[in-house]
C-alpha cells in the first residue's frame, strides 16, 4: 500500500513538474535566442560562408572600433574592447541573424557630450599625469572612459526597463520617415564633428543647440585664415595590450549623465530596430521589437564593466555581412575572434595610424545614412506629409540632437493622425466585410475557383499597418481552416489560400490541380487616406502574395493610391492589377484562367 501511495505521489508530482519544465524551456528559447538557431546550425552549408563574412566584419568592427572610440572622446584602444563584448551578448541575446552590433557613430558621439562636459580636455593638466595600473594609462584617460562607461550602463539600464514594462510594442510609433531623418541628421553631425581631424585643424569641442552651425563656421574661418600652421600628422599613438580585469562603472556620475544615457538608449535602439526589421523582412524571419530591448540593454549593461563605450547596430557592418553572404550570428562570433587577436597581439602596430583616416572611416561608414537624402523624393511622391514630417525631423535634429528630432518626429507624426482620422473611425480592421463565391471551370466541373474579396473600411497608417496584415492573413486562414473536407478535391480547395501563404502544399495527388486556384480582391472604397507606412504594407501583401501564387486585385482605389503604389514597390507590369469595380475585377480573373461567369455568390458577412 505504501508502495503505492508513493508511486501515486510520484506521478502527480512529475505532472505537476511537467508543465512548469515545459514553460521554462520554451522560456529559455524566447529569452535566449540562440538556443533556437544554434541547435539547427548546419556546418556545411553556413560554417564557409559565416566565417568569410567573419573576417570581412573583423576588419570593420577593428577599424570603425578606434574611429567611434575617438569620437566618443576615449583612448582608441577602448573602441576595441567595444567591438568585443557588445557583439557576444546580442549574438546570444538578439534575433536579427544579420545584425552587426559594436560600437556606432550616433551613441559615440551622444557619449562624447557628457565626457566632455564632465572631464573636459582642459582638465587635463590638472589630472594626475602618473599612469595608472589598468594598461598603463594616465588618470585623465580613465576618468574619461569612466564617464562613458557610465553612460553606457546608465542607457543600457533604461533599455531593459522598457523591456521590462512590454513597450517594444510602442515601436509602431517609430515610423520610417523619422527614423530616416533622424539618422541622418544625425550623420550630418558627426560628419562635421570630423572636419578637424580632415582638415588638420585644431578646434575646441562644441555641442549644445545650434552646435551643428558653429563648426561649420569655426572650421570655414580657421582652414581659409590659415589660423594655424599645423604640419604635423596627428597619430592614433600608443595601443595597450590586452583586457583589463572588470571594475564597474562609477555610480556617481549616474545623475550627471541621465540625458546622454536617455540618448544613447533611445537612438541606439531605433536605428538597431530598424536595421533587425530590414534584416528580417529580406531574409523572411520575424524577430520580437521587445526581446531587442532586452539585447540591446544587456550589450550595453555587461560591456560598461569591461571599459566600452556605448553600443548599437551599424548599417555599413549590417549591410556589409548582406553583401559577404552571411547565414548566422556566428559570423559575429567569428569576427569577435579575430577582434581578440587585434587586441592582444597586432594592436600596437597601430600606432602610426593617422588620425585623419579615422576620420575618413568614420565619414565613409556614414554613407548609408547620408545617401538617405534621396528619401525625399519617395516620399514626396507617396504622401507629401510624411515628406514634411522628414524635413522637420531633420532640421530639429541637426539644431539640436538626435534625441530631441526623434520625439519631435514621433509627437508630430501622432498629432497628425489624430487630426487626419475621422473621429468615428476605430484603428482596428475589425469591421471587414467579407464576400466569397465560387466558380467551376471550363475544364472540370469539379474543381472550384476560390476567391476572396475583403473590403477595407478604414484609414491605413502606421497606426494600423501591421496589424492590416496580420487580420488580413488570419480572416483567410479562419475561412479556409474552418471547411470540413469531404474528398482529396475539397481538402485541396479549403487549404489553397492556407497553403500557400504558409509556402506548404497539398497531397501529392492533388498538388496539380489546386496551383493557381485562388485570387484575393481588396475592395479600397473604404480607405479614406493612407500614409506611407501602409501604402508599403499593401505593397507587401501584394508581394507576398504573389511569391506564393495567390493573384492579388485591387478595386476602388484613388489615383494617388495607384501612383503611391507603384512608386513605392515594383509591381507586376504585365497583368493589370487596379480594377474599377468588382465585377471588372471577376471578369479579369475568370478571362485569364478559363472560368465560367459566377454560379452564385455567397452571403455577405460581417467579421464580429
Amino acid at each position: 500500500m505504501k508502495g503505492a501511495k508513493r508511486k501515486k505521489k510520484s506521478v502527480l508530482w512529475s505532472k505537476m513538474l511537467t508543465p512548469h519544465c515545459e514553460d521554462f524551456k520554451q522560456w529559455c528559447r524566447r529569452r535566449l535566442p540562440i538556443l533556437e538557431w544554434a541547435t539547427h546550425y548546419n556546418l556545411k552549408e553556413n560554417l564557409l560562408p559565416d566565417t568569410v563574412s567573419g573576417i570581412m566584419l573583423a576588419v570593420q568592427q577593428v577599424t570603425q572600433g578606434l574611429a567611434f572610440a575617438v569620437l566618443s572622446s576615449v583612448h582608441p584602444v577602448f573602441g576595441l574592447y567595444g567591438s568585443l563584448f557588445p557583439a557576444i551578448i546580442y549574438a546570444i541575446f538578439g534575433m536579427g541573424r544579420h545584425v552587426a552590433t559594436g560600437t556606432f557613430a550616433l551613441t559615440s558621439l551622444i557619449s562624447a557630450n557628457a565626457v566632455e562636459r564632465l572631464v573636459p580636455l582642459s582638465s587635463r593638466n590638472l589630472t594626475t599625469q602618473s599612469n595608472t595600473s589598468v594598461l598603463g594609462l594616465s588618470d585623465f584617460e580613465m576618468q574619461r572612459i569612466g564617464i562613458a562607461a557610465a553612460v553606457s550602463f546608465l542607457g543600457g539600464v533604461i533599455q531593459v526597463a522598457m523591456f521590462v514594462l512590454q513597450l517594444g510594442s510602442a515601436t509602431f510609433l517609430l515610423t520610417e520617415p523619422v527614423i530616416s531623418a533622424m539618422t541622418t541628421g544625425a550623420a550630418t553631425h558627426v560628419v562635421t564633428s570630423q572636419v578637424k581631424y580632415l582638415l588638420g585643424i585644431k578646434m575646441p569641442y562644441i555641442s549644445g543647440p545650434l552646435g551643428f552651425f558653429y563648426i561649420i563656421t569655426a572650421s570655414f574661418t580657421c582652414y581659409c585664415t590659415n589660423m594655424e600652421n599645423i604640419y604635423g600628422l596627428e597619430v592614433v599613438g600608443h595601443i595597450p595590450k590586452g583586457i583589463p580585469p572588470p571594475k564597474a562603472p562609477p555610480m556617481n556620475v549616474l545623475s550627471a549623465v541621465i540625458t546622454e544615457a536617455f540618448g544613447v538608449a533611445l537612438v541606439g535602439y531605433v536605428a538597431s530596430l530598424a536595421l533587425a526589421q530590414g534584416s528580417a523582412k529580406k531574409f523572411k524571419y520575424s524577430i520580437d521589437d521587445n526581446q531587442e530591448f532586452l539585447a540591446h540593454g544587456l550589450s550595453n549593461v555587461i560591456p560598461s564593466f569591461f571599459f566600452c563605450i556605448p553600443s548599437a547596430a551599424a548599417m555599413g557592418r549590417t549591410a556589409g555581412l548582406y553583401s559577404t553572404g552571411a547565414k548566422t550570428q556566428v559570423a559575429c562570433l567569428i569576427s569577435c575572434i579575430f577582434v581578440l587577436i587585434v587586441i592582444y597581439v597586432i594592436g600596437p602596430l597601430l600606432y602610426w595610424l593617422p588620425m585623419c583616416v579615422l576620420a575618413s572611416i568614420i565619414v565613409v561608414g556614414l554613407k548609408g545614412m547620408l545617401i538617405q537624402f534621396r528619401d525625399l523624393k519617395k516620399y514626396w511622391n507617396v504622401d507629401k506629409i510624411d515628406w514634411g514630417i522628414w524635413v522637420s525631423t531633420y532640421i530639429f535634429t541637426i539644431c539640436f540632437a538626435a534625441n530631441v528630432g526623434l520625439l519631435f518626429g514621433v509627437v508630430c507624426t501622432i498629432a497628425i493622425v489624430i487630426g487626419r482620422f475621422p473621429r468615428e473611425k476605430t484603428l482596428s480592421i475589425k469591421n471587414m466585410k467579407e464576400t466569397e463565391f465560387k466558380v467551376k471551370t471550363e475544364m472540370d466541373d469539379e474543381t472550384l475557383q476560390q476567391v476572396k474579396i475583403i473590403s477595407i473600411n478604414n484609414p491605413l497608417v502606421f497606426l494600423n499597418a501591421k496589424k492590416f496584415y496580420t487580420d488580413l492573413m488570419n480572416i483567410i486562414e479562419k475561412e479556409n481552416a474552418s471547411n470540413q473536407p469531404l474528398d482529396e478535391i475539397s481538402k485541396c480547395e479549403q487549404n489553397t489560400l492556407l497553403n500557400s501563404l504558409s509556402n506548404g502544399n497539398c497531397n501529392e495527388e492533388a498538388t496539380q490541380p489546386c496551383l493557381n486556384k485562388c485570387s484575393l480582391i481588396l475592395d479600397c472604397s473604404g480607405l479614406t487616406f493612407s500614409d506611407y507606412s501602409g501604402v508599403s504594407m499593401l505593397v507587401e501583401v501584394y508581394m507576398d502574395c504573389k511569391s506564393k501564387s495567390v493573384d492579388v486585385l485591387l478595386v476602388h482605389c484613388t489615383a494617388s493610391l495607384i501612383k503611391a503604389m507603384k512608386y513605392c514597390g515594383n509591381l507586376d507590369s504585365e497583368k493589370p492589377i487596379f480594377f474599377e469595380s468588382v465585377s471588372t475585377a471577376v471578369s479579369n480573373i475568370c478571362s485569364n484562367k478559363g472560368l465560367q461567369k459566377p454560379e452564385c455568390f455567397g452571403q455577405n458577412k460581417q467579421d464580429q
